[in-house]
């Protein structure tokens, strides 16, 4: 179980996500910094406690229309072997100490939970209440079983998201920019053959919804 702390980190997730974020190649912004606010997401349990896992909601309020990115995001005490690539920063917290923050699609942790949560294998929790689980976040998962072995990811990044393939032939699919869907989506957006999706509070004060993670290919699906 992830405990949440109410503490301070310096420097902040936002400000760490500030600099970070305009080197993306699904960045949709201009040459000016981005305005970021997060405003949503969702948490997964590392089973061995000792991983961070969250799926923030990161809203860029710099350009004439708001833009919301998904920023998966693991937090470790110490650096992941071989990810300094995917390194977002380091930021010191108040209870934890040093924090090492992982662009977490390179984060075999939080792969192999986002696997089991679209599998029904694992809870979504919500993002800033400790214990308390994130009823609005649901998913699917239509075919043959994937494969648990542990693997290291190998992502790849486009102009709209990121494609992680995954042991048994299927491909996880990180939407980054997130388009509003309709209250109830397809079972299969796109085809796939697994799906997350949640929603997060929009500028105008509604409740916005849209399709977080698709999975696709699986042989035998």
């Amino acid at each position: 179980m992830a405990v949440i702390h109410r503490t301070t980190l310096k420097p902040t997730k936002v400000e760490l996500l500030t600099s970070w974020l305009p080197a993306r190649s699904w960045y949709q912004g201009g040459l000016g910094e981005p305005q970021l606010e997060r405003t949503g997401g969702f948490r997964l349990d590392d089973p061995e406690g000792e991983v961070g896992i969250e799926f923030m909601v990161a809203t860029d309020s710099a350009g004439p229309e708001p833009v919301a990115y998904l920023v998966p995001l693991t937090y470790r005490g110490a650096p992941l072997p071989g990810a300094e690539h995917a390194l977002v920063g380091t930021t010191e917290h108040g209870v934890l100490g040093k924090r090492w923050v992982y662009d977490g699609c390179h984060d075999p942790v939080l792969v192999g939970e986002l696997l089991a949560l679209i599998a029904g294998d694992a809870q979504a929790m919500a993002q800033s209440i400790t214990d308390t689980p994130d009823h609005e976040v649901t998913r699917s998962r239509t075919g043959a079983p994937l494969p648990r072995t542990p693997f290291t990811p190998v992502p790849a990044e486009d102009g709209d998201g990121t494609s992680v393939p995954v042991p048994g032939g299927a491909t996880l699919r990180v939407h980054r920019v997130l388009r509003p869907v309709p209250e109830n989506p397809p079972s299969r957006p796109g085809g796939a053959v697994g799906h997350v999706t949640t929603g997060w509070p929009g500028p105008d004060g509604t409740r916005r919804r849209a399709v977080f993670m698709t999975l696709h290919g699986a042989p035998g699906s």
